[in-house]
């Protein structure tokens, strides 16, 4: 009896191990991942093409985006356009911006991997994801909830841990978390909104298009004695503009200018 206990328990040891062995086989390593991923080569040719050949060479920044699966960004019916140059709907009047785009105001930022950024437009959430690959930590605010909602779903999924996203007006900043290191806008208002700037840290730098709907361009300002520096103009671009509490303030100082014009104009005797 003992030397049949004995092969039985010899038998089920095999049993368990033969099993384990397989469940290991069975479960694909990080490698395999990497070689089944049919992006990694469209993804390699939108650096070379789209970024590398248009001048973009911070090898941290190009390494980003060899790396992030843009496709998981955009709608299905669109994912056969993920690794071009194009600027893509996804919903509520919004696009994601196309990756050069991303790249220059990645690259124009400097992210540093001790960095603390805040974002303000997270859209489907790519740009929070490049920065992810860079920076220590992202926190990123959407004004559209159910673009909000939507990012967050995703950024969980790809497991970037290290990006905050929650919905309301990215004009507010976000004071818990700050001060900031770095800010980046990713829609353009009319004047850099002063929140942004007081929960800047000194000597941070804030990378953001300002101008109407058909006039911007990206500027990048620094703080120095509490001030943001003169904007320097870096490109030509084209951002949907900011809405919320940007949008009103920019109503209300059109408002105030047509009744100086209009006071200017009057020159009726009273």
């Amino acid at each position: 009896m003992m030397i049949r206990r004995k092969w039985l328990s010899l038998t089920a040891g095999f049993v368990m191990v033969s099993k384990e062995a397989s469940s290991q086989q069975a479960k694909p390593s990080a490698a395999d991942k990497k070689s089944t991923d049919r992006t990694v080569a469209a993804r390699a040719r939108m650096v070379q093409r789209h970024l590398k050949e248009h001048g973009i060479k911070n090898p941290r920044v190009l390494d980003a985006f060899r790396t992030v699966p843009r496709h998981e960004f955009i709608r299905v019916e669109v994912r056969h356009l993920a690794y071009e140059d194009e600027s893509i709907p996804i919903g509520e009047g919004q696009t994601i911006t196309p990756p050069f785009d991303v790249a220059f105001m990645t690259e124009a930022l400097d992210p540093q991997p001790t960095d603390k950024v805040y974002e303000v437009g997270t859209g489907s959430g790519y740009q929070a994801a490049i920065l992810a690959q860079l920076v220590k930590d992202v926190y990123s605010v959407e004004i559209h909830k159910s673009l909000a909602d939507g990012a967050a779903r995703i950024l969980k999924k790809l497991g970037y841990d290290n990006v905050k996203s929650r919905h309301g007006d990215g004009y507010e900043g976000w004071p818990d978390a700050a001060p900031f290191d770095a800010v980046i806008v990713t829609c353009a208002p009319e004047k850099v909104p002063q929140p942004l700037v007081d929960q800047l840290k000194e000597g941070g730098r804030i990378v953001i298009p300002l101008g109407d709907r058909y006039k911007q361009s990206v500027f990048i300002m620094y703080k120095k004695g509490g001030k943001l520096t003169e904007p320097k103009a870096i490109r030509p671009t084209l951002f949907v503009p900011m809405t919320g509490r940007a949008q009103r303030e920019a109503a209300s100082d059109s408002g105030k200018g047509a009744i100086q014009k209009k006071d200017l104009n009057d020159t009726k005797p009273k």
